[in-house]
């Protein structure tokens, strides 16, 4: 099935469920597109290319490269790593997407080939004509996109989580998070020159707002002890994703949707990795990560109930 905008492979048409093999590659995808821009990332170090945000790497073009590839090894390098992270994230232009580029905001301008359903902060949603979701998130001040949690030593609490501005690796790995957590299928589906990412989404039935989701979170989440981290977001959680850790939440009705098969699944949140480093570690934090990655019943403490303490 070829994605009626792009012309490539894709897996989500309209409200349709990937199977489970389906959903393993969409996975698979999110993955080998983090690790590429790590990879990229490392080859620009290589070169000495600062980078004020990731922003600078991911919309650097092949042919800004080429001439310089000659220099030496390290160059050459870099262009093999930008020809690997566009392999999984090509460039498009908006006009791709039935969008007028001669206005000044073509997202705000009628397009025949999308509908505008909703605006959040994020990003702007469209449907298609089969039934499919687009998303567009945009570009934020400083070079910054999406969210993400920043960390911080809490008053009340060992650690607070506070979501603010991200960046594409940061928006990577929240796509990467909503697939784990067998949320909404969601394909990354194309980088635009004006540093747009757009994603493609299943369509699903808007939940109403107001719903008290706390029964119905994903069962892969884990319960955060409120002594250890409290966050500005609704019902922080904690994911494990191989070894590594992740902070989840925002995980209000907004965010969910039914899906064509009556379960509900997430569509959008707040994620970051749980923080690391010397400022902010606490031997009771390392050792409750250490044991609930092995047992997520497991308590703050090794011999005391939660509600004891």
């Amino acid at each position: 099935m070829q994605d009626a905008f792009t012309g490539q492979p894709t897996r989500i048409r309209g409200p349709l469920l990937p199977e489970k093999a389906g959903r393993a590659a969409i996975q698979d995808d999110h993955e080998r597109r983090l690790e590429a821009l790590a990879r990229l990332g490392a080859a620009a170090a290589q070169c000495d290319l600062r980078a004020d945000s990731d922003r600078d790497l991911v919309l650097l073009a092949e042919d800004e490269v080429i001439l310089l590839e000659g220099a030496g090894p390290q160059w050459a390098a870099l262009g093999t790593a930008i020809r690997a992270f566009r392999a999984l994230l090509p460039l498009r232009t908006l006009s791709d997407f039935g969008f007028d580029e001669r206005e000044e905001n073509p997202l705000e301008e009628a397009n025949p080939a999308l509908r505008r359903i909703g605006v959040g902060v994020e990003a702007w949603a469209f449907a298609s004509g089969e039934g499919s979701v687009y998303k567009f998130y945009l570009p934020r001040e400083e070079k910054r996109i999406g969210s993400e949690f920043g960390f911080s030593r809490g008053e009340e609490t060992l650690l607070m989580a506070r979501a603010g501005l991200g960046d594409y690796r940061a928006l990577l790995e929240k796509l990467l998070v909503i697939q784990v957590l067998g949320g909404m299928a969601t394909e990354v589906v194309a980088l635009t020159p004006e540093g747009i990412l757009v994603a493609k989404q299943v369509l699903g039935e808007p939940m109403p707002q107001g719903d008290d989701m706390s029964g119905s979170l994903p069962g892969c989440l884990i319960e955060i002890p409120s002594r250890f981290l409290r966050a500005d977001r609704d019902h922080p959680r904690l994911l494990f994703i191989g070894e590594r850790a992740y902070v989840v939440a925002d995980l209000h009705a907004r965010n969910f949707v039914r899906a064509v098969d009556g379960s509900l699944r997430v569509i959008d949140l707040v994620t970051g990795p749980w923080p690391s480093g010397d400022a902010i570690r606490d031997p009771l934090i390392v050792s409750w990560l250490e044991r609930v990655r092995l047992n997520p019943g497991a308590t703050a403490l090794p011999d005391a109930p939660d509600a004891d303490l």
